[in-house]
């Protein structure tokens, strides 16, 4: 067990971390970040080895303007569109982060130094435009450390298919429940089948499964004080955790099946979980909850600064934290069913959010960007 002490810098805390199998990615993205040398320097002193970025994080970057004013105004003066504007800007950063973290990338055999980039989320109920969207925005940051984030929706699994069918590496993003991911599992297996029959090298495919941990506790938690008994209480910032262990149960059945052994010999890669959204939301729980209970091989725990730098700071690495806990992880959630707590009604209703937040900041995005372009428009032409 690691904790604070006077002889143990915070860098060794994130070491352990590292040591135990869990990539750590950064969960943020900005011009600022990259210009200023931050992502070099947390890649050196942070353990940083990935960056996430998503619709969000791209709406807090661009529409504060900071460190895109000269770029905004050569667009302004060429008379693009909006949307061209925003992709421009928004792989601009991609390609110069992936640019930084490519050594990672080289040294790693392309497990990381990745830097993901979503499909606008307007199209996450649209499979065959997601799947024109990931190739462009493949072919538009053409650096080999990218993924494309695909939702998880209904929509997006053929996608998810397709795409790894075509040998682009692919972050699938906001998976909520146990029975999603394991078709995003299946579509990613049924993707690879694809690309080894159209006779790509499936050792340069990689992938990962985006599960989301905090806001299954914010959803669940909220259900759980409704209720209001001693039972219930217990249970609060229980269910989260509980989800994302029962994933990694199914990542490692699936990943010893039948089906999967046959494809591993051609080089092909386990798509690994991602722990997302861990960034902490009721101050009751420890601000590196979701980083010291979900420590398991094979896995990647994206984080925003603010978790980054706790982890640092006062993280409890104490090993494997996952695969022990099954049991207690099925009797939590039927603890919590039996209250009254509909987890698929739950699951159901943080994807569709999830889907409807991503769309309302990429509008939100788009919104900014065009008053900027107006702002900088130019005179006499």
């Amino acid at each position: 067990m690691i904790t604070v002490t006077e002889a143990t810098a915070p860098a060794a805390i994130l070491k352990r971390l590292s040591d135990e199998g869990v990539s750590i990615w950064l969960d943020d993205l900005s011009r600022k970040r990259i210009t200023s040398g931050n992502l070099a320097e947390l890649i050196e002193t942070r353990h940083v080895v990935g960056v996430t970025t998503n619709p969000s994080i791209f709406q807090a970057a661009i529409g504060s303007g900071e460190g895109y004013e000269e770029q905004l105004a050569d667009l302004a003066t060429r008379g693009v569109t909006v949307d061209e504007a925003v992709r421009m800007m928004t792989t601009a950063d991609v390609r110069a982060a992936a640019d930084i973290l490519r050594p990672v990338y080289d040294a790693t055999g392309g497990r990381d130094g990745r830097v993901s980039i979503e499909v606008d989320p307007r199209l996450a109920h649209r499979t065959a435009a997601t799947i024109a969207e990931a190739k462009q925005l493949a072919w538009l940051v053409d650096r080999p450390n990218v993924m494309i984030k695909i939702p998880a929706t209904k929509a997006g699994l053929p996608a998810i298919t397709e795409v790894i069918g075509k040998g682009i590496s692919v972050n699938v993003t906001l998976i909520f429940s146990l029975e999603r991911y394991r078709e995003v599992v299946d579509a990613y297996l049924a993707g690879l089948e694809k690309a080894q029959a159209a006779g790509i090298d499936l050792a340069t495919i990689h992938s990962v499964a985006s599960f989301f941990v905090s806001r299954v506790d914010s959803e669940i938690d909220k259900r759980l004080a409704k209720v209001g008994t001693d039972e219930a209480l217990a249970l609060k910032g229980r269910a989260a955790l509980a989800n994302a262990r029962l994933a990694y149960e199914a990542y490692e059945e699936v990943f010893a099946s039948a089906r999967w052994t046959a494809l591993a010999p051609s080089g092909a890669h386990r798509q690994r979980p991602l722990w997302a959204s861990t960034g902490v939301k009721d101050p009751a729980y420890k601000d590196t909850l979701y980083v010291d209970e979900l420590v398991a091989p094979g896995t990647v725990n994206t984080m925003p600064e603010a978790t980054l730098n706790a982890t640092a700071d006062h993280g409890d690495i104490h090993g494997d934290a996952v695969t022990g806990g099954y049991a207690q992880a099925r009797a939590d959630l039927a603890a919590v069913e039996r209250l009254g707590i509909s987890y698929d009604e739950v699951v159901k209703q943080l994807e569709d959010e999830g889907v409807s937040k991503f769309e309302a900041a990429w509008v939100d995005l788009l919104d900014a960007v065009a008053a900027s372009l107006r702002g900088k428009g130019v005179e006499g032409e």
